[in-house]
């Protein structure tokens, strides 16, 4: 397996945008902290969106103007936040984002759902918004969401999702991520995308978000590693879901993949037992079992 994999926790954001109550701040701070003390290093703390619209992201200003003040953070640390449009770049400027996301839909329906804008018009949104980022000195992931299926549409044409990545590629953005948002990716088609896209430009930096809707994020994860992703997006405890599709479901558990990488001697620099803590003590939190298999079960123990 790879050494240089990365493990972006998206928990504080695609977990907590799917839970109907507000998390206060403070416990929001409190599992960014339990996140970075476990030793992960990429780490997605919100989203600036419209608070009216989201308002379990309305705090995301607060939380980085808190967070930058600190003094001890790790040099490593990565804090990114996910924008949609103009107000949102100016927000995460602003904000000094460590890594800027945003992202288009393949799907015309998620698209006008999520954006109220075709693919077409958020793709050439996208990319402009993208490159100022750039040119304000700040780091750029850009997504394709819907990658592998719709809820709303079905089986998403593998050419559809490629003239995207192009455009992007074109324009100079090679941190790309494929987003399964609906969790309809199958292996094969996993590895047919991410083939296709690392020919495209060998140079490209290519990260993964798998949905584990029917039960297939564990495995189209691994095929996406063997086709050479660097980035593995998962949420702590399994939390998550986009509430503009037609069957949300939670990410791939943040300690379920550790505990599988660890099984495949592979060392992640997390502490799998801390990771287990924080699921547990958002489990206790929010009242109810969350979707996460191993701080349920326990770690299977080797030497």
């Amino acid at each position: 397996m790879q050494n240089n994999l990365i493990i972006h926790d998206v928990g504080l954001r695609d977990g907590l945008q799917s839970i109907d109550r507000v998390i206060e701040t403070t416990k929001k701070i409190e599992w960014l902290d339990q996140l970075i003390i476990a030793g992960v290093r990429v780490i997605q703390v919100g989203s600036f969106v419209n608070p009216k619209v989201l308002p379990q992201m309305a705090d995301t200003d607060e939380i980085f103007s808190i967070i930058n003040q600190r003094k001890d953070l790790p040099k490593d640390l990565v804090l990114t936040a996910l924008i949609l449009n103009e107000k949102g770049m100016e927000r995460a400027i602003q904000a000094k984002v460590g890594k800027i996301l945003m992202g288009v839909s393949a799907s015309e329906t998620h698209s006008y759902k999520n954006t109220k804008m075709t693919t077409a018009e958020a793709t050439n949104r996208i990319i402009t918004i993208a490159k100022e980022c750039v040119a304000a000195g700040r780091e750029v992931q850009v997504s394709i969401q819907s990658a592998f299926g719709c809820g709303f549409e079905g089986r998403i044409p593998l050419e559809r999702v490629l003239k995207i990545a192009e455009k992007y590629l074109n324009n100079g953005l090679r941190n790309i991520s494929l987003a399964d948002t609906a969790g309809h990716a199958n292996p094969k088609r996993v590895e047919e995308l991410f083939t296709k896209l690392k020919k495209m430009d060998d140079n490209s930096e290519l990260a993964c978000h798998f949905h584990n809707t029917y039960g297939m994020g564990l495995i189209n994860i691994q095929s996406a590693i063997n086709c050479g992703v660097k980035y593995v997006e998962t949420s702590f405890a399994g939390l998550g879901g986009c509430p503009f599709t037609k069957v949300a479901a939670g990410n791939v558990a943040t300690e379920d993949f550790v505990h599988y990488l660890r099984r495949e001697d592979y060392d992640t620099n997390i502490n799998l037992d801390l990771m287990i803590d924080l699921a547990k003590d958002v489990e206790q939190y929010l009242g109810y079992k969350l979707p996460g298999y191993v701080y349920k079960t326990g770690k299977i123990n080797w030497n």
